[in-house]
């Protein structure tokens, strides 16, 4: 299997809770006041934060573009209109200018917004980052996704993701790479929902928002790390990651370089815990 890797990274706030948009996880927090007050996921798409109290220091930034690898923060996050969307911006993080096969973009959606439809063949994932949208096929089934829930809609499959508050939603889009006899079908389900799965030879905890059969032509992962845990593989495979940090801080490599990825100014990387959503997409099914 031969594909080309990316790993894109963003630092962000989360902290989660079932009721009052806080999510299942129960991890101690490090939070401020100030900080608990903000709305849940607010530092990933807050474009005036810096880490280390540096937000008024001149072009600071921990944005990198590397041959292989971009880290996009979130003071490098540029709003602009979507094509077909209404009252929609986005600010796109990954794109197949960087060298990927697939598209990262957060969507701030406004009162009375409406998304557009992906193009032909391209399929789409998105994830409740703030707020809550409504989600509707061309047959005229509805569900409401708020903070943690997510939706996956096939290639040419007829849908509108619509608003009538703010919201904020992660999507990744890609062409469909088809396999004979294995099709895949809409989605629309929630983190805390998913099972918590074995992972042998590793310390961290790992679900999978989508089904792993040949049909899905990529990955979906929430992978939880608790104070002192870490990823045990190096990994130095072809496959292309879009990795979102929703919660916490840690030390990650990218490339030759060790890199604090924070998700608030203070540096209390002991005193925290990490979660990620991870996006895994490869050439071929087959493999899977």
């Amino acid at each position: 299997m031969r594909t080309i890797f990316l790993l894109l990274l963003i630092s962000g706030l989360f902290r989660y809770s079932l009721a009052q948009e806080e999510g299942f996880c129960s991890a101690p927090s490090v939070l401020s006041k100030e900080s608990k007050s903000k709305p849940l996921y607010s530092k990933i798409y807050d474009s005036t934060l810096s880490p280390l109290n540096l937000q008024n220091l001149p072009g600071f930034t921990r944005s990198v573009y590397k041959r292989d690898h971009a880290l996009i923060s979130p003071e490098s996050h540029v709003y602009g209109p979507l094509p077909d969307w209404i009252n929609t911006s986005g600010a796109f993080l990954i794109s197949p200018e960087m060298g990927s096969h697939f598209i990262m973009y957060l969507a701030k959606l406004k009162e009375n917004s409406r998304s557009g439809l992906p193009l032909h063949d391209v399929e789409r994932f998105i994830f409740v980052l703030h707020g809550a949208v409504t989600v509707t096929s061309a047959h005229g089934e509805s569900h409401i996704l708020k903070v943690d829930s997510y939706a996956y809609f096939p290639p040419n499959f007829e849908h509108s993701i619509e608003s009538d508050a703010p919201a904020i939603i992660v999507v990744f889009e890609r062409r469909y790479a088809h396999l004979s006899n294995h099709v895949t079908e809409p989605l629309v389900n929630s983190t805390d929902k998913q099972p918590l799965l074995e992972t042998p030879g590793e310390i961290f905890e790992l679900r999978k928002l989508l089904p792993m059969s040949l049909a899905y032509d990529f990955n979906i992962h929430i992978m939880d790390f608790q104070p002192g845990e870490f990823l045990n593989v190096k990994e130095v495979h072809y496959n292309q990651h879009g990795l979102l940090l929703l919660e916490g801080e840690g030390i990650y490599r990218l490339g030759d370089s060790w890199r604090i990825e924070l998700a608030w100014s203070s540096m209390n990387v002991c005193a925290s815990w990490l979660r990620e959503l991870d996006v895994l997409f490869v050439k071929t099914t087959a493999s899977m």
